[in-house]
């Protein structure tokens, strides 16, 4: 095992010698230099230390300019500063710049200061040992969602959709990713955010479908304590997280207009200010938006600002279903397959003819996180019958209902996450009114067709609400429709919860 490698920057070459003495005593490699700038030449050259122990005061530049540019050059790097004397002010400044610790230089051998010195050291060794840890693990997960990228498709369509990300990523310009819901458009945005200069620093992902209008800026932009009842303390919003990196808002076609204007307010003048605050806060954020809504009949109905739009649609991509993209089916099962067999410790499946050639003609309402969903159900049970029974069952959904009159609606995506509603239920108890009848000999062409809308559309709504384990709010973004009108059509219908 390689052994820490501590670099000790002083003047004093007595005080170096022992500092090496001592250290060597206990294991560690040790490199002394005479002066910050001696340091830096060293670290830029490509030979950093683990650790560095860094005299305060030095001619020339002294220990906290030496830790200033330390820290532009090699952010992570740990620096303990070391000081004849305690003063606050050195201290806090030390802080401030980022020192692991701050230690009085030891003049008692097996003494206090020793003991002081050693545990900075072994605090520091371990902050290395996290940092190292944590930065595997990105790389690994930033190469997990390439081979995902890469397996995402190989259409025309999604080739195209890769050259504009790769063309795209080293700017800042906003992007808007448009498709239908499950087809990947976070992966877009993620895709965006790893290939750009700021694949180190934040991706914040915000839904701004998940949370009331009054909730949503509070969760943007942050708050000042007492600002509304129950702002017990200040909180910081979502675009200071993001901070230099990219905040991703989904779902943007469901922001209310008042924070439209705060988030055009942000685009054009990168600043903002806190609910219960007048005091603008500056960030540096690249925007990165997705909607399954059509914005331009939005702006019509005076839903959607049009100088809006227009800031978020520098550039545009936009991600078909994957009933567009049916040659990709086989070889994402095949991902999907590899990644949870791995996660979940089983036996990668091969797809049985029935089950393939059904993936082939579904119509996939869900895209691709219902096929991820399925291939989930698989690997964990081990058995495929439960969805070849039920896609044999749905059949060809997306067609039937379109037939029906009820193409507006979307189908639902499969979701596992339960999420208590937030609005009381639907009386429990409504009566179930009677299946449609056969039509009779000599019936009207509108009432059948009355009769099998109904039929379909009740179908469509059973089927999400059992998969979304009766989260009615979620349902009806699953079904593209408002949630009292879902309410609406759940009493109309007379759907209970069994």
């Amino acid at each position: 095992m390689k052994k820490p490698y501590v670099a000790i920057v002083d003047d004093d070459s007595a005080f170096a010698n022992y500092l090496r003495t001592f250290l060597s005593l206990r294991g560690y490699e040790t490199r002394s230099y005479s002066r910050g700038d001696e340091l830096l030449a060293s670290v830029k050259q490509g030979d950093p230390p683990d650790i560095v122990l860094l005299d305060v005061m030095m001619p020339g530049m002294n220990g906290l300019e030496t830790l200033r540019a330390l820290k532009a050059a090699k952010p992570d790097m740990q620096a303990i500063m070391l000081s004849g004397r305690e003063h606050a002010s050195t201290i806090v400044e030390a802080v401030r710049l980022g020192a692991a610790d701050y230690v009085v230089k030891p003049d008692d051998p097996e003494g206090l200061g020793e003991i002081a010195l050693d545990a900075a050291i072994k605090s520091a060794i371990e902050k290395t040992r996290l940092v190292s840890e944590i930065t595997e693990l990105r790389r690994q997960l930033s190469d997990d969602q390439d081979r995902a990228f890469l397996f995402w498709g190989d259409s025309p369509d999604m080739k195209s959709i890769a050259q504009v990300i790769e063309q795209v990523s080293d700017s800042d310009v906003t992007v808007l990713i448009r498709g239908e819901s499950g087809v990947g458009k976070e992966l877009v945005a993620r895709a965006i955010h790893t290939r750009s200069p700021r694949k180190d620093r934040p991706f914040v992902k915000v839904n701004c479908a998940a949370l009331p209008s009054e909730l949503l800026e509070s969760e943007l932009f942050g708050h000042e304590k007492g600002a509304f009842t129950g702002a017990a303390t200040t909180r910081i919003g979502k675009f200071e997280q993001a901070d230099t990196g990219t905040i991703f808002l989904d779902e943007i076609g469901e922001m209310k207009a008042n924070l439209q204007a705060k988030l055009l307010h942000v685009l054009q003048d990168a600043q903002f200010t806190k609910l219960g605050s007048n005091k603008s806060v500056n960030v540096d954020v690249r925007i990165v938006a997705a909607t399954n809504r059509d914005l331009e009949a939005m702006m019509l109905r005076g839903e959607f600002r049009e100088d809006l739009y227009y800031r978020l649609k520098v550039i545009e991509v936009t991600v078909p279903p994957l009933r567009d993209r049916r040659g990709e089916i086989t070889h994402l099962s095949g991902f999907f397959m590899d990644r949870y067999a791995r996660r979940y410790n089983r036996q990668a499946r091969q797809l049985s003819d029935e089950l393939a050639q059904l993936f082939q003609t579904y119509d996939w309402p869900g895209n691709i996180r219902e096929l991820e969903n399925m291939i989930k159900r698989i690997v964990i049970l081990q058995d495929e019958t439960l969805v070849v029974r039920e896609m044999s069952r749905t059949g060809r959904p997306q067609a039937a209902y379109a037939a029906a009159g009820v193409g507006a609606m979307r189908g639902p995506a499969v979701v596992t996450t339960e999420e208590p509603d937030d609005v009381a239920d639907v009386e429990e108890d409504a009566a179930l009114p009677e299946e449609p009848a056969a039509a009779a000999i000599g019936s009207r062409l509108a009432d059948v067709a009355k009769s099998a809308s109904i039929k379909a559309e009740r179908a469509l709504i059973e089927e999400t609400l059992t998969q979304v384990h009766w989260n009615r709010r979620r349902a009806a973004e699953q079904l593209g429709v408002s949630y009292k009108t879902l309410l609406n059509k759940i009493k109309e219908c007379g759907i209970s919860r069994k």
